[in-house]
């Protein structure tokens, strides 16, 4: 009889590419990881893992397990959904993962709220990028994704994943003192060649929507520095190192040297709680998503403008 916690061990490897990543998802150490997929090996009497460089590969035998686990995992999902959803009270394990800056700005009073409120859901953290997480939701690696899209970059939910609107987050130019925007009530996206610009590296959402917006209007971004973290970039532009278009939603106040100039018109991210649908009726899963919901107002209006 093959183990189900091995076969979700092998299925996070699958999902996350490395053991050392599955181990973070699982909230294990990689030697767990490693003794429980060696255990499945053993049980299977077949190789599952081949090394490949510095990680790991699944074998062909590996993914036929990992599709047998994924149907396993989904069978167990909808009855512990059943049976939560017959007591009616959010209880069990909820994994999440959230951007960083709803990770930072966000998530710390919701997550505080749901444990006074409910002492029976275990609530787990997980900060990854949305072009990440939203898969992750829809193989079932995570419970609940709090993602983003922006205005000109519409963030589709995938098959088989419902999603709910948080509320909107602004974002405004960041300049230098002394920068030529820096004294202007609000600048045009049309106004914006020819800047030396700071943001996050490619393949992030925030750098597509970035260089997406300015060849929109009619500029090829040049962009010096790139840095994953809003306060790096914040950071960069204080030392008059560019210019950066930074959300509100967790940036915090902004340091000496820099000004904050809104653009016209002001982008909008949208931000979202996705979740598969199996799981819509779990009492955790509508909780977080309504106390999500209720405290985005109170921290919009705190965030700096």
């Amino acid at each position: 009889m093959l183990d189900l916690q091995r076969l979700r061990a092998l299925h996070a490897v699958s999902v996350h590419g490395t053991v050392g990543a599955a181990a973070v998802a699982l909230g294990y150490t990689s030697s767990a990881v490693s003794q429980q997929i060696a255990k499945l090996e053993r049980e299977t009497r077949t190789v599952l893992l081949e090394r490949e460089g510095r990680g790991v590969r699944l074998t062909d035998e590996a993914h036929q397990l990992v599709a047998a686990a994924r149907e396993l995992l989904a069978i167990v999902e909808r009855a512990e959904t059943e049976l939560e959803e017959r007591r009616g009270v959010p209880a069990g394990r909820l994994t999440v993962a959230a951007f960083a800056s709803a990770a930072r700005g966000l998530m710390p009073p919701v997550l505080a709220d749901l444990a006074r409120r409910h002492p029976a859901l275990d609530t787990r953290l997980t900060e990854i990028d949305p072009h990440l997480s939203v898969d992750l939701v829809a193989k079932g690696a995570v419970d609940l994704v709090v993602a983003h899209d922006w205005d000109i970059a519409p963030l589709p939910a995938p098959a088989g994943v419902e999603q709910a609107v948080i509320g909107d987050d602004l974002c405004d130019l960041l300049v230098p003192e002394g920068h030529p925007f820096a004294g202007r009530t609000a600048v045009r996206r049309e106004e914006l060649g020819g800047e030396r610009w700071i943001c996050q590296p490619p393949g992030r959402v925030c750098h597509e929507w970035l260089v997406r917006t300015l060849r929109t209007a009619g500029h090829e971004p040049e962009i010096v520095h790139q840095a994953d973290e809003n306060p790096t970039l914040v950071a960069l532009v204080a030392a008059g190192l560019g210019v950066a278009l930074i959300p509100r939603l967790g940036r915090g106040p902004l340091p000496e040297g820099v000004v904050e100039v809104p653009l016209d018109p002001l982008p909008v991210r949208r931000l979202y709680a996705l979740w598969r649908t199996g799981a819509a009726r779990r009492p955790a899963i509508a909780e977080t998503v309504r106390t999500l919901r209720a405290h985005w107002p109170e921290v919009s209006a705190h965030t700096p403008r």
